[in-house]
């Protein structure tokens, strides 16, 4: 299918990391409304550049546009690509509200095209495996899920001093101003309504825990929010954002018989492990005798940082349900951003739903909406949307 890109901002690099990767991605163009930026992303990836987003609109020959344009300005783009009868498929959120997003549903029906949004890391192994491992009834009935998407203290790292390999700037201000939550909170609700369907009711809590974060803002935005989701069958989610606390994107999910654990939600590949609650006693006694001459050395040891918070425990590596591809979109970034727009374009095909469909962005954008703003929603709040359950990649991970 034939593609542009609209943004050529930091994320635009990602995309380009893998774009050529998938062929049935045909990469016909891209446009930034800054000529300085659009001049260099051009001239470092050799990629042919629309003279304005009207020429790209009006270029019959572009089926599908991938907007990467920053999160406030998605609503407008998006709107103007459906307009014009592409097929988008828009970084995350889809637009900054519901309301919004519903908006961009209801048009692409009538246009007669599709809408999708990132993240697509859903469609990657580790989160298939898990998901796969669930519905074997591996850990039984589950109960409680912890998830986190902490990515340290942002601020204090100087992140207007980033830039991209094609040399774009980290939007620092505009990052802090839309928030971490509705930035990275996306990467998790993905996965977990995917496994276990719409959320049902959100009770929150936000902070700005540093309102100075090193460069002038306009707007200060919550760095800090707390969710319990609660999902049918009463299961219940902890999560956690934000870009204060130390580097942490686990995920784990406890059911009746045992945990599955990953350490990275970011990583398409990350090992998934799983650790069943009663345990053999030989394992047992290993565990109990390693945990305390751990800690006895830990005592005596103290500048060695052996622990980090948790009991040592031993883990079993469950089997990837389909083989890593191992791509990745750049430095410390082990994934692969086009799987999202290669899903689209596979069931445009098919003529089948798409899994990253725009009644998920829309379910999603409100969770996120309410984690962010707490105090809007009466901190405890019972969602409003839903979406169609999304259909795992189960047949292609069992072939």
């Amino acid at each position: 299918m034939r593609v542009a890109i609209l943004g050529c901002g930091y994320v635009a690099d990602f995309y380009m990391a893998t774009c050529s990767c998938h062929p049935e991605l045909e990469l016909c163009g891209v446009f930034d409304r800054d000529p300085e930026r659009l001049g260099a992303f051009r001239a470092y990836y050799g990629v042919n550049a629309f003279e304005s987003l009207d020429a790209l609109l009006h270029d019959a020959s572009i089926e599908m546009v991938i907007n990467l344009t920053n999160p406030r300005s998605h609503y407008e783009t998006n709107r103007a690509c459906l307009l014009a009868g592409k097929h988008v498929y828009s970084e995350k959120p889809v637009a900054m509200d519901p309301a919004g997003a519903a908006e961009l549903m209801a048009l692409a029906q009538t246009k007669g095209v599709a809408l999708g949004s990132a993240p697509c890391s859903v469609l990657g192994e580790t989160a298939q495996t898990i998901w796969h491992a669930l519905s074997a009834g591996a850990i039984g009935t589950v109960r409680l899920v912890y998830v986190n998407f902490d990515a340290g203290m942002t601020s204090r790292q100087q992140p207007w001093n980033w830039r991209s390999c094609s040399g774009a700037q980290w939007p620092a201000k505009d990052e802090f101003e839309v928030g971490c939550t509705y930035e990275h909170a996306a990467y998790f609700l993905t996965w977990l309504v995917a496994f276990f369907g719409p959320v049902r009711r959100v009770t929150a809590f936000a902070s700005c825990q540093i309102p100075d974060k090193g460069i002038a803002v306009d707007s200060r935005t919550p760095d800090f929010t707390l969710g319990c989701l609660e999902f049918d069958e009463r299961i219940v989610a902890r999560a956690t954002t934000s870009i204060v606390a130390p580097l942490d994107k686990s995920l784990m999910i406890v059911g009746d018989e045992g945990v599955l654990y990953t350490k990275d939600i970011r990583d398409d590949a990350a090992p998934v492990y799983i650790r069943h609650h009663v345990q053999r006693r030989l394992c047992g006694a290993f565990e109990y005798r390693f945990e305390h001459w751990r800690t006895r050395w830990e005592r005596w040891l103290n500048w060695i940082p052996w622990n980090w918070g948790h009991h040592w425990q031993l883990n079993w590596k469950v089997p990837f349900a389909r083989k890593p591809t191992l791509r990745s979109s750049g430095r410390y970034k082990p994934i692969d951003f086009c799987r999202g727009p290669v899903e689209m374009v596979s069931a445009l095909q098919a003529r089948r739903p798409h899994r990253l469909s725009a009644s998920l962005a829309i379910h999603v954008t409100e969770v996120i909406q309410v984690l962010q703003y707490p105090e809007r929603f009466g901190f405890r709040y019972d969602i409003r949307t839903t979406c169609d359950r999304m259909e795992p990649l189960l047949r292609e991970c069992l072939s």
